[in-house]
């Protein structure tokens, strides 16, 4: 089985410019706001009919950035993996799901920057 997404937005990494924030007597780690938006606009782009991926699969994210700026690529996976999670695509992004990222790069489109997500099945 193998299933594509684009999400036509700019990427973001869930890393970059993370918060702190007090809640009562201790402090907790949250993600900047522009990953928060950025989550939160991915969910008009990914849509799942059936039962979250549960299966080993082998995830391919193509990012096209706006510029050539560097850009850490196991941030940007991370990213993509928790938005896939969070909108139900995959049950969990943990290593006997997600066995492989195989093909995954950072390229630049400064006309259309997006993410082109492909999941397959592993047998």
């Amino acid at each position: 089985m193998e299933v594509r997404y684009t999400i036509p937005l700019q990427p973001v990494t869930k890393k970059n410019s993370q918060r702190i924030v007090r809640c009562g007597s201790y402090s907790r780690i949250m993600p900047s706001k522009s990953y928060v938006q950025y989550e939160k606009e991915c969910g008009y782009f990914l849509s799942n009919d059936g039962p979250p991926i549960a299966e080993g699969c082998e995830v391919t994210c193509l990012f096209f950035m706006k510029t050539r700026r560097r850009v850490d690529l196991t941030n940007l996976l991370e990213a993509a993996d928790d938005v896939l999670v969070k909108y139900g695509i995959l049950e969990d992004d943990n290593s006997k799901i997600i066995v492989s990222h195989d093909g995954s790069r950072v390229l630049h489109d400064p006309e259309y920057p997006r993410t082109e997500i492909i999941i397959k099945t592993i047998d």
